[in-house]
């Protein structure tokens, strides 16, 4: 008596519920912490964000001051908010292409830019230059802009930035101002050093409210603009992974396509013409039946040569008496016996009768099909 060693569905179940409970307890616990976040998202200076760098204080602050806070994370959401009574706060200007951030800035009131670096400042700005860098700490205003002045001192620093006919404010180690503001034809133009006196972990020292107030809460509206690299609106400032590929890689790829090439024709041309070659050995068909007989004669499988030695025959006759291959039994039956003058009873147990059960049973079959072949041949 044999025991089955294969796992049946108990043992499966013994081995895998370990981690299985283990996999469905983490996503349980996502799952809790994802409802237990609620919506709350997380980023630099993003409104809804409780983290350090975050700015749901200010965000909270200027709707309690009446301000219509209108957030967009896409160009086309800050296309549809943007106003002559709004002020633009764009958080990573660097991101949006020339064209769409001028016509942003066109449309609104006043515009706030948090840390512009040289592509916005060649593109749009291009009479601001960066006028340094320094470290972020408590600076004062030394200006006379409106904001700056009520605010006094507040943490700031960062990038320094100067341009003719600019008002600079909260010059840093080096000259710069961390705060300048242009005059545009409409309103003004603010561009931050550092998003520092924005955040969280800062609105409340020195100042730093009271200049994000007067800064971003001296229209009805402000549209808070987080430019994302996932915004379908801006693959136009994008490259392509064929644009970053250096020019001498593909130099190398069609030194290397050359080299493939002529290694290939030269050792297609050592292998020379095709050839054909006599084979060691030839077998007669005789030998081949005679080896077939004596498998069959040693499995004691007379039934089945009988059975071959009829399809072999039925093969014949068909096409000696002009049949399809297909033909039915009653067919080939009928045309033998009009065409031999036999019984069609005899001819259908020949051809079509049951297995030979022995080795003398065989040799009378293939001797009756011998027969009736040579009868059917006769004209």
């Amino acid at each position: 008596m044999s025991t089955s060693v294969s796992p049946d569905l108990r043992r499966i179940w013994r081995g895998v519920r370990i981690p299985l409970a283990l996999v469905a307890l983490i996503f349980v616990a996502g799952a809790l912490l994802v409802l237990a976040r609620g919506e709350q998202t997380y980023g630099a200076l993003e409104p809804g964000s409780y983290e350090q760098t975050g700015a749901h204080a200010l965000g909270q602050l200027l709707r309690d001051q009446g301000v219509d806070v209108r957030v967009a994370h896409t160009l086309a959401e800050a296309d549809d908010e943007i106003g002559e009574d709004a002020t633009l706060l764009v958080t990573q200007p660097d991101l949006v292409p020339a064209k769409r951030f001028d016509a942003l800035r066109a449309r609104a009131a006043d515009v706030v830019l948090v840390t512009p670096g040289a592509p916005t400042l060649r593109d749009s700005l291009p009479l601001v230059h960066p006028a340094g860098q320094s470290d972020v700490g408590t600076l004062k205003p030394q200006c006379t802009v409106a904001a700056a002045v009520a605010a006094d001192e507040v943490t700031l620093g960062g990038i320094g930035y100067a341009a003719p006919g600019a008002r600079s404010c909260y010059p840093g180690e080096d000259g710069g101002g961390t705060l300048l503001q242009l005059a545009d034809a409409g309103g003004t133009t603010t561009l931050l050093g550092s998003p520092a006196p924005l955040t969280n972990a800062r609105l409340a020292d020195q100042g730093n409210a009271a200049l994000a107030l007067h800064l971003l809460g001296a229209h009805p509206k402000l549209v808070w603009y987080l430019p994302s690299a996932a915004d379908p609106a801006l693959d136009d400032s994008r490259k392509s992974i064929f644009d970053l590929i250096p020019d001498g890689w593909y130099y190398g790829a069609a030194q290397a396509f050359v080299a493939v090439a002529l290694l290939a024709l030269w050792r297609a041309r050592r292998l020379g013409p095709v050839v054909t070659e006599p084979l060691p050995i030839v077998v007669r068909a005789a030998e081949t039946a005679e080896g077939r007989a004596r498998l069959y004669r040693r499995a004691k499988a007379a039934g089945h040569a009988g059975e071959t030695l009829r399809e072999a025959a039925r093969g014949r006759l068909r096409t000696a008496l002009g049949l399809p291959r297909d033909a039915e039994p009653a067919a080939l039956v009928a045309s033998v016996s009009a065409r031999t003058g036999r019984q069609a009873n005899d001819v259908g147990a020949v051809l079509y009768g049951p297995p030979v059960p022995d080795d003398p049973a065989l040799v009378r079959l293939a001797g009756e099909l011998d027969t009736v072949e040579r009868e059917a041949g006769r004209t």
